[in-house]
């Protein structure tokens, strides 16, 4: 690829610093720069057309060119373009949102905190974990488990609940007192002869022993995502969270569940704690609550959780935390009129409709000499591409195979993302079964493409 001096490519590798890049190749191969967006579909610079097979970063759920959220965003900007939340002020369009929010709640909540991201829902709710320990009498409950491979974020404290070894390696992460247990990838992590039912009990026994083994009275927390999307689509197997949860009832543990992407329809359900029985004491979510439209997360928390806040504002003087765009008039707006389309158009149904047809084509990919194994959930999936299909061997991860599977679906007309060995799609809810199809139908090209090129380059020697 070759930058001209005065190109958008040029300006871009000049200025300006992205996330998740390989910032010394950037200085080479440029952006790719996405100019509009119709639908399902982006369109970059030079007029090339795609299908956003990730929904932008598993959030666009209603496309690119939803225009009752337009709207929405053009009336708040000039009723009121910003109120803040501080020192009990408040506006419409919060308290309605919230007042949505708690009725859609998978189980009982109480109250819904606003900030921007999912980084900073999570970051919230791992403070008040903490803040819930002191004001109960519990001050070394304190310590908080997360999973191998799950992503909740990337400030200081979501980066560490975070356990992908690129989220922590050189920024000295992660901090202390967060701990990581089993994924519960069947695929990947069960012993030969054992069931998935067995390798369930085994991730439960194995947290259970990593609680004994820090002290039962030093575990404040659990967090978890339903199923976990960053680290590869893993769903986790049958009985899974029903073992997990019965540890965390018999040492008082909080569950946090993170719904930042299953959230808003993703699974088939309007939650994904709904589709795995989880009945969490917090809730985060961000992502498709807006359609992506406006930067916007929530925290929901029970009624434990809040009449402990109540009881520390009354020792303290106040509840010390928040952001300064917490709960902004237009993303509320915007989050509001998402909620209202969802409910309109029946979108959960919709994705009840085309989710066998997805997951059929998904798995058919399953027998690519690439494909290990192919799993997903709802409008979710991931292709885990292998050297060795019956050993399950990876690929040497400096050959970046699935970033060539990423690049070659690029040039057939697909955007995605490669992580790791895996090639995932998460399009927008909206997507209908003839565009599934012709997303999978270039999908295939891709990984042909990619198979070629492996054998090309001898990486099956």
């Amino acid at each position: 690829m070759t930058i001209l001096l005065n190109s958008l490519e040029a300006r871009d590798a000049a200025f300006v610093l992205h996330p998740y890049t390989n910032a010394s190749q950037h200085l080479q191969d440029g952006p790719l720069v996405i100019s509009r967006g119709e639908g399902i579909y982006i369109v970059d610079s030079d007029g090339n057309k795609y299908i956003e097979g990730l929904g932008g970063l598993f959030c666009a759920s209603l496309g690119f060119s939803e225009q009752r959220l337009v709207d929405a965003a053009m009336r708040q900007m000039q009723e009121l373009p910003f109120y803040h939340s501080f020192g009990g002020k408040s506006h419409e369009t919060a308290i309605e949102l919230a007042e949505r929010l708690i009725r859609l709640a998978p189980v009982p909540m109480s109250k819904v905190f606003f900030a921007n991201s999912g980084s900073e829902a999570n970051d919230t709710a791992l403070k008040l974990v903490w803040y819930y320990h002191n004001a109960i009498g519990k001050p070394e409950k304190k310590k908080v488990i997360s999973r191998w491979r799950a992503y909740h974020g990337v400030t200081i404290a979501s980066a560490s609940l975070t356990g992908l070894p690129n989220n922590h390696r050189d920024f000295d992460l992660p901090i202390d007192g967060v701990l990581h247990t089993d994924c519960p990838e069947y695929y990947r992590y069960g012993l030969s002869g054992e069931s998935e039912e067995e390798f369930a009990t085994r991730c439960a026994v194995s947290l259970e022993d990593l609680i004994l083994a820090e002290g039962p009275d030093t575990i404040g927390a659990f967090f978890a995502e339903p199923l976990m999307a960053s680290g590869g689509c893993i769903v986790p197997p049958p009985t899974y969270y029903d073992k997990i949860q019965a540890v965390l009832r018999k040492y008082d543990i909080l569950l946090i569940a993170d719904e930042v992407i299953c959230g808003f329809g993703r699974l088939g359900t309007m939650f994904g704690s709904e589709s795995f029985g989880m009945r969490p004491d917090m809730i985060s979510m961000a992502k498709q609550l807006s359609a992506a439209y406006q930067p916007i997360s929530a925290l929901m928390i029970n009624e434990k959780v809040h009449a402990a806040i109540v009881a520390e504002s009354e020792k303290i003087g106040t509840f010390g935390h928040g952001f300064t765009y917490s709960g902004h008039p237009v993303a509320t707006a915007v989050a509001l009129e998402t909620l209202k389309i969802y409910e309109e158009r029946d979108i959960v149904g919709h994705v009840q409709n085309v989710t066998p047809l997805f997951q059929r084509r998904l798995r058919a990919l399953a027998d690519h000499p690439l494909v290990g194994n192919a799993r997903g959930r709802g409008l979710i999936g991931t292709l885990e591409l292998v050297r060795n299909k019956e050993t399950k061997e990876p690929f040497n991860s400096a050959n970046g195979v699935a970033i060539h599977a990423g690049k070659r679906a690029q040039a057939h007309g697909v955007v995605t993302r490669a992580m790791g060995d895996n090639y995932s799609l998460c399009p927008p809810l909206i997507i209908t079964e003839a565009q599934i199809n012709d997303m999978f139908d270039r999908s295939a090209k891709a990984l042909d493409d990619t198979y070629a090129w492996a054998r090309a380059n001898n990486l099956y020697s």
